[in-house]
């Protein structure tokens, strides 16, 4: 079934320490290690340092979060976050496409970003690696139109998605974009968030959009908590609480088999 985790970038002002020990008492498996903060590509003794302390807890790195652009920054750039990702035991990157929305790119620019996919693919291949795109705004995945045609025309199982609710959408909105995209996606980012200036809430509040939308996921991805209601480290452990109760929800009418039954066939991309 799910991996649970927490995504560190959640807690950018606390050490790379304390986040290990705020999952360990939170009983999560894993960590997305972010690169700006907690885990810098470039900073060898820093992630040496992390890797003793995974191994000390007995918790592992599922992913790690770079803030990579395609489109932005120069290729070349993706061998050291790659090499980081590896020395933090994980080969699933996060990287970010573009820096406009799907909608606000011309046609020129969206040949660009989808022939840079296809290097970064080729890149990832080779390194035994899966980059993964941000689901997030002013980039090419802003919507569910651009994010499955980024993942059909660089075709690649080494180029995949990752994906979490539109805090301006609702349900509805957020469980189209799932549906069509769910053949693609690595991890989750999950949180829940509510009103016309969203605001971070319990997850238990959202429970029931969640639902909802790990229906069309398969049970291998990794659903990964990031940031907290009102910004506090304490809430990890009552956040991971409502994630365990999500998944034993889950666990009751979601398999491998169904999830191939649901999304073997989708629609054409709006």
């Amino acid at each position: 079934m799910y991996k649970l985790g927490v995504a560190s970038v959640s807690f950018r002002a606390l050490s790379a320490e304390q986040v290990i020990e705020l999952a360990v008492e939170a009983e999560l498996d894993v960590i997305e290690w972010g690169s700006d903060i907690h885990a810098p590509c470039k900073e060898t003794e820093r992630l040496e340092q992390i890797v003793r302390m995974q191994k000390e807890k007995n918790i592992r790195c599922s992913s790690y979060g770079t803030y990579f652009r395609l489109g932005v920054h120069p290729i070349e750039e993706l061998e050291g976050y790659i090499s980081a990702a590896k020395h933090l035991g994980t080969n699933v990157l996060r990287i970010w496409c573009g820096n406009k929305n799907y909608e606000e790119m011309s046609e020129a620019e969206r040949s660009e970003i989808i022939e840079e996919g296809k290097k970064a693919a080729v890149i990832a291949e080779a390194a035994g690696v899966v980059l993964c795109m941000e689901c997030h705004g002013s980039t090419y995945t802003n919507c569910v139109g651009g994010a499955v045609e980024l993942m059909k025309r660089v075709d690649s199982p080494c180029f995949k998605m990752y994906w979490q609710p539109n805090p301006y959408g609702d349900i509805a909105y957020n469980s189209e974009y799932a549906r069509q995209i769910a053949p693609y996606v690595v991890n989750l980012h999950v949180f829940h968030w509510i009103g016309e200036m969203p605001k971070q809430v319990p997850l238990e509040e959202g429970l029931e959009n969640w639902r909802q939308y790990l229906t069309y996921f398969n049970p291998d991805v990794a659903l990964l908590l990031e940031f907290m209601p009102d910004q506090c480290p304490d809430r990890l452990k009552t956040e991971a609480e409502s994630l365990r109760k999500l998944v034993a929800e889950a666990a009751a009418y979601c398999s491998i088999d169904d999830f191939e039954e649901r999304t073997h066939t989708l629609p054409n991309f709006k």
